[in-house]
């Protein structure tokens, strides 16, 4: 199977099953501070396994584009990749364990055709210190499974201080696990803290017996083992426990299933082939590639892979409305087309290349997905721009390096000259080096920093970002923070006029940020204006109330959504109505969560009051604002 038929066959599969199907959601996260990006599909649904109700019930499935930035330096190999989909079904208080592991069986065995000889799992072992019980549960239910398909389903410890992880792949089908089989927002049982859920996962791996272990990474291969002999499937997370006072963990009332699979992965086991470049939706950009350069993929694999995963990801930060830039997630998406271009100059790529791969990976996701088709001009556009201007810097800065490592040796303050000068990355600088076995200075970096200590805070901090992802907050703060964004908005479209639309937002315990079409910069006057109009409705203490609407319904309603969201069939729709009126002031849709009157915003005497406006991206204004 394609990879494209794959994720419809998952859709309608679990459709089948009673799920209702969600969009996607954009790969930057709206409200939430804790991750740069979107990087499992659980992320957006994370306040629904937490308890809030789904306007569209309790089973869910969808295919999630994600990114996952911290493994830029790993993409070359045959598995790593920074964007994937990754295919997700979730049960809110409904099936557990039982529907869950056979579902997943079925679409992979029946409807992928996966052999099922060639599929180990792992479970929990549990936690004896917590009172938390080995997942006999779901070993059972792999164990009858596996008898039931003529697989021996011999259970292996694997945390344990005898065995550690160095038992062979042929000594057992079900292996348990400690930690890495545990899920919680926050850490392992013992690092949790009172109030948080969690729960076991059982994990799958598909065997593929052409790779060949490799020692460096164990004397013995196993389902974990880095080697590529082995890659995961997919992880099903049962969230069953809550850590109580004392340490004590005790049932959830409500239990949640959460399951993610990677498309490119369990495409190319359908394939029977461990690389996931040659896979249907990746495989006509590396041809791409080979037309462009005239080089085979054989003999330039890993710069090939490079170019296909970064320029695939750039392309729906793009589609989601991210521009290149210096900060934040423009930063990375700038890292991603820069790097692409300096592993196709390697290719003697030297002219422009990038319009042509844009073009192929639309073509492959555009019938899909709508918003890739609506927006291919525009995606081509802003990433051609970008390759123009880096192109002539990456020709000057390599000229250049090749005069700093003459010597032999980078330290820090050439990594500050080819920055600075000739607005060369350091870490490109850094990856030259190494690639041409010139050695760097053990205190490049302390020097850069104390060079460029303010380039090197915004770049640190955008490369690392905090990419465990979680839910933003429910607080009292993000409350008030997510009510007063609608005021803000209101306010804007009073006062500027109805052309504004909103461009997104982002919550933090400090502040709030909301981005907003506007074609020049705020006057004070204006500025004003926009405070008092927001600390007038929260004096007017409006009341705060939802309801759910069909989609539709809500938008022919007048109810404002972000530019570029995307909704379901049903949403809630959040009104602010003066007490003595029936016509609300403000209306929106938005998941939430919110206060229930506008005068708690001014607790202890806080006003609305704007901290900074500026210029987000061409036509698009910033405001962050807080209450102080």
């Amino acid at each position: 199977m394609k990879a494209e038929e794959i994720r419809k066959e998952y859709l309608a599969f679990f459709k089948q099953q009673g799920h209702a199907i969600i969009p996607r959601s954009l790969l930057v996260p709206k409200d939430d501070p804790t991750t740069l990006f979107t990087g499992s599909g659980m992320q957006p649904l994370l306040p629904y396994l937490l308890g809030q109700n789904h306007s569209l019930g309790g089973r869910l499935v969808d295919s999630q584009t994600c990114l996952r930035a911290q493994d830029i330096e790993e993409v070359g190999d045959n598995r790593h990749t920074t964007f994937f989909e990754m295919l997700g079904n979730w049960s809110l208080g409904d099936y557990f364990k039982k529907d869950q592991i056979n579902w997943l069986w079925e679409f992979l065995t029946t409807k992928v055709g996966l052999d099922p000889t060639r599929i180990f799992v792992s479970c929990y072992i549990g936690n004896e210190s917590a009172g938390i019980p080995r997942d006999v549960e779901s070993a059972n239910i792999w164990s009858e499974i596996f008898k039931a398909s003529h697989i021996e389903p011999k259970q292996v410890d694997m945390d344990t201080p005898e065995k550690g992880a160095m038992l062979g792949d042929s000594e057992g089908r079900i292996f348990y696990y400690g930690d890495k089989n545990w899920w919680s927002r926050t850490g392992t049982p013992d690092t949790m803290p009172e109030g948080e859920p969690g729960g076991p996962d059982t994990e799958l791996f598909y065997l593929f017996p052409q790779v060949l272990h490799d020692k460096s990474y164990g004397d013995k291969c196993h389902i974990n083992c880095d080697c590529g002999r082995y890659i995961e499937l997919g992880n099903c997370v049962f969230m069953e426990y809550l850590k109580s006072a004392g340490g004590v963990f005790a049932k959830l009332p409500k239990r949640n299933v959460d399951y993610g699979g990677g498309l490119e992965r369990i495409a190319a086991a359908a394939l029977d082939d461990p690389d996931v470049y040659r896979i249907s939706l990746m495989w006509p950009v590396v041809e791409e590639i080979e037309k462009i350069s005239g080089r085979k993929y054989e003999t330039q694999t890993a710069s090939m892979r490079v170019i296909t995963d970064h320029i695939r990801a750039a392309t729906f930060l793009a589609v989601d409305g991210t521009v290149p830039s210096n900060k934040e997630q423009g930063y990375v998406m700038r890292r991603l087309i820069r790097r692409a271009i300096r592993f196709a100059f390697d290719l003697g790529i030297e002219q422009n290349f990038i319009s042509d791969i844009v073009s192929v990976i639309t073509g492959l996701y555009e019938q899909d997905f709508s918003d890739v088709a609506s927006s291919r001009d525009k995606v081509i556009d802003v990433l051609t721009k970008e390759e123009k201007v880096f192109r002539q810097t990456l020709r000057k800065g390599l000229k250049q390096l090749d005069r700093l490592t003459a010597k032999g040796v980078l330290d820090g303050k050439d990594v500050f000259s080819l920055y600075d000068t000739y607005g060369f990355p350091f870490e490109l600088s850094i990856e030259e080096a190494y690639s041409r076995g010139v050695e760097v200075s053990k205190d490049w970096k302390t020097v850069f920093n104390e060079l460029m200590e303010e380039q090197r805070r915004r770049s640190q901090t955008a490369a690392k970002g905090t990419f465990k992802g979680g839910l933003g907050g429910h607080g009292d703060i993000h409350k008030k923070y997510h009510t007063a964004t609608h005021l803000l908005y209101k306010a804007l479209r009073d006062n500027l006029g109805e052309s504004v639309v909103q461009h997104g937002s982002n919550i933090t315990e400090e502040r709030l940020r909301f981005d907003f079409s506007y074609p020049t910069k705020l006057s004070p006057e204006q500025i004003k204006l926009l405070e008092e109009t927001v600390n007038e409705q929260i004096s007017r203490d409006l009341m705060v109330s939802f309801d759910e609407y069909d989609t539709t319904e809500a938008l022919k309603m007048g109810a404002l959504g972000a530019f570029g969201d995307r909704y379901g069939d049903r949403v809630k729709v959040y009104k602010m109505t003066p007490k003595d009126s029936s016509e609300p002031y403000s209306m929106e849709i938005c998941g939430g969560p919110h206060v229930e009157h506008t005068a708690q915003l001014a607790e202890n005497g806080k006003k609305f009051h704007i901290l900074k406006e500026e210029s987000s991206s061409a036509g698009i204004r910033r405001i962050k604002a807080a209450l102080v």
